[in-house]
């Protein structure tokens, strides 16, 4: 499988499983539900800087995008956080949330080492 698809495969699990419609993620992302669309469809490489704003949104980091066992992106998603008719100001502090979070642990894992 071309990692477009990997990709679009991942993004649209993620959103599906938050429970978040294409022009929520795409007024997140600051762009068109069009070009979300594309690359959800696999038509369009993602930036590297909206795969990064997804992970934070998500929870997860920007590699898991990348992945191509299905299992692993599912398991990441057994904690998702559904919730309806959220605005883009919702959805950035959803992300900032799970990006202190994220942080946290991998700083908890670094100094149990």
């Amino acid at each position: 499988m071309e990692h477009k698809e990997i990709v679009a495969r991942n993004i649209k699990k993620m959103r599906e499983s938050s429970n978040y419609t294409q022009d929520s993620v795409a007024n997140f992302l600051g762009i068109g539900r069009s070009a979300y669309s594309n690359y959800e469809a696999g038509l369009r490489d993602m930036p590297l800087e909206y795969m990064e704003k997804l992970a934070d949104l998500y929870g997860c980091d920007a590699y898991i995008m990348y992945e191509e066992d299905a299992n692993v992106v599912d398991n990441m998603l057994v904690t998702a956080f559904r919730v309806n008719n959220l605005t883009p100001a919702d959805m950035e502090q959803i992300a900032t949330f799970k990006k202190v979070v994220k942080n946290s642990l991998k700083m908890d894992l670094i100094l149990s080492e």
